[in-house]
């Protein structure tokens, strides 16, 4: 799905005109990003969460020489899936779950812990 369908799908479900609608989505995509780089979380109900995480610089190296580098210290961007969506993508199309047991179940330490490289 691309942004020009996101458009339309509001013009369509919601009557809002064309330009109305990529104004609109245009402007919750810059919230979002400016958020983001503010280095805020973005949760968003029954969807998922959007958390900026900042990673320290460390030593690599190179897999075809084996020479050692420096990977500089960056922010990542990651998103995690609510369970409303999980348990949607994982629904088949006669509704019916592909793998209910393949919903995780998390606790609230893993929500604080945001230090681990993965």
């Amino acid at each position: 799905m691309t942004k020009a369908d996101i458009v339309e799908a509001l013009y369509e479900k919601i009557g809002f005109s064309k330009k109305e609608a990529a104004d609109l989505v245009e402007m919750v995509f810059e919230t979002i990003k400016d958020t983001l780089a503010a280095g805020q979380k973005i949760k968003i109900s029954g969807f998922g969460n959007f958390v900026v995480r900042e990673k320290r610089s460390r030593v690599g190296r190179n897999p075809q020489t084996g020479e050692t580098i420096e990977i500089s210290a960056r922010r990542v961007l990651t998103f995690r899936p609510s369970q409303v969506l999980r348990a949607e993508v994982n629904t088949s199309l006669e509704g019916k779950p592909i793998q209910p047991d393949s919903i995780r179940r998390r606790s609230s330490k893993d929500d604080d812990d945001e230090d681990g490289d993965e």
